[in-house]
């Protein structure tokens, strides 16, 4: 008995590679191979209970995704990784193009980007999390946890929704600072107190979006909880979230990570340059969150869904601030937002070294668009409502059937 049984075990497991071996071949043309990496919601964490559409009802918007990014590719020298969710369940996903231009490597789901300003909405999240602890207040200044810092007035909320009016510490890094290697969080939050640069504005007065008031806002984190602001963040929120591949890397501080991808410039219009760390990128807290697109996906279903913080933080969160004389200002905590056609986008670029990065929330039709890129692409507006169209054209949720990996 246990023979037969041996042998139907066998032909089942040979009917099954037969039939992934001929879906895969069939799904992209010969010439699509040649460019563009097979779309990944067949290679997804078999680990992970992963909510997916079914690969019959994607198909048409799937083909139409590949033929775009494929064009994409060759025409604006577009590398990167593409995400797609509606519902909060994988629509589409895909690499496209090169990791490594000198060896020729190409971009799969594992390559981890540089997140650039998208980092913002971890640490504002990172904040929002000592909240509900009650381990600092919204309204608390910041000379609350740095005495001697020297610009009065500025809260917490503040350094959150731009209005701090805080120099820029990009300035004061590449002018004030002598030593070879680059400047830490804590040695920068020295150097604004040494130099006292003047402002541009008392606090509350004004929106004017700030790289300096988040790495303040790490340095609180790091302050309060006497830990490094990448430990914080793996401990509260990676490894609940299940974001394997996400790490903060800090120029000549930490090891470069497993997969982490640098940043290209382009230059006689075809040839590829990697750009090399710069006096300001060993500073965290407004950069240097790493991930892929999937540890995002998991990460904005988690945000969403209450894992990390609860409801009532996240409307604080995706609400627009304002200033003291009422005027809101397109900013939430972490977020940019934007009701300008009645609906609510919520969504932030990010833009360093060679990362281009976007991770937009079509609220009204739940649609999660997720970006990222390392050669220099400078279309991601552009790129999101070319995604936005197609899937509005090409997928109906009502008529799909829903797949789910491994619900054991």
């Amino acid at each position: 008995m246990s023979k037969y049984f041996k042998y139907l075990v066998i032909g089942i497991i040979l009917l099954f590679s037969n039939f992934i071996v001929s879906t895969s071949t069939s799904a992209s043309s010969s010439d699509d191979l040649a460019v563009l990496p097979k779309t990944s919601l067949e290679s997804i964490d078999k680990e992970l209970i992963t909510p997916i559409y079914s690969v019959s009802e994607t198909k048409k918007v799937s083909q139409k995704l590949d033929s775009v990014f494929n064009r994409f590719n060759k025409r604006y020298d577009f590398h990167g990784s593409i995400l797609v969710a509606k519902n909060g369940k994988l629509l589409y996903s895909k690499e496209v193009g090169y990791a490594d231009f000198k060896d020729k490597t190409k971009l799969d789901k594992y390559s981890v980007f540089q997140l650039a300003s998208v980092s913002k909405q971890f640490t504002a999240t990172a904040i929002m999390i000592l909240y509900e602890r009650g381990q600092l207040y919204l309204d608390d200044l910041v000379t609350k946890y740095y005495p001697n810092f020297p610009y009065q007035e500025v809260t917490i909320k503040n350094l959150l929704n731009h209005t701090s009016g805080l120099p820029k510490y990009f300035w004061l890094a590449e002018h004030k600072w002598e030593k070879e290697k680059a400047p830490t969080n804590k040695e920068m939050m020295q150097m604004l107190e040494d130099h006292n640069v003047e402002r541009f504005f008392r606090p509350g007065r004004n929106f004017d979006y700030s790289n300096t008031g988040y790495f303040v806002l790490a340095s609180i984190v790091e302050k309060i909880t006497d830990m490094k602001y990448g430990d914080f963040l793996e401990s509260n929120i990676f490894e609940p979230l299940q974001m394997n591949s996400s790490f903060v890397y800090s120029f000549e501080n930490d090891s470069i990570g497993i997969n982490q991808l640098s940043g290209y410039r382009v230059y006689r219009g075809r040839y590829h340059a990697e750009i090399g760390g710069t006096i300001n990128d060993a500073i965290v807290g407004d950069k240097n969150v790493y991930a892929t697109g999937e540890d995002l996906f998991k990460w904005i279903n988690g945000l969403n869904s209450g894992k990390i913080i609860s409801e009532e933080s996240l409307e604080l969160m995706y609400t627009k601030g304002e200033t003291i004389y009422g005027r809101k200002v397109p900013y939430g905590f972490g977020f940019r937002i934007d009701t300008k056609n009645a609906e609510k986008v919520i969504y932030h670029h990010g833009k360093w070294n060679g990362f281009s990065t976007s991770i937009t929330q079509y609220t009204d039709s739940d649609l999660l668009v997720i970006a990222l890129e390392h050669s220099s692409y400078n279309s991601m507006k552009h790129l999101n409502s070319t995604v936005r169209s197609i899937v509005e054209e090409n997928f109906d949720p009502t008529e799909s059937e829903l797949a789910v990996i491994n619900p054991n």
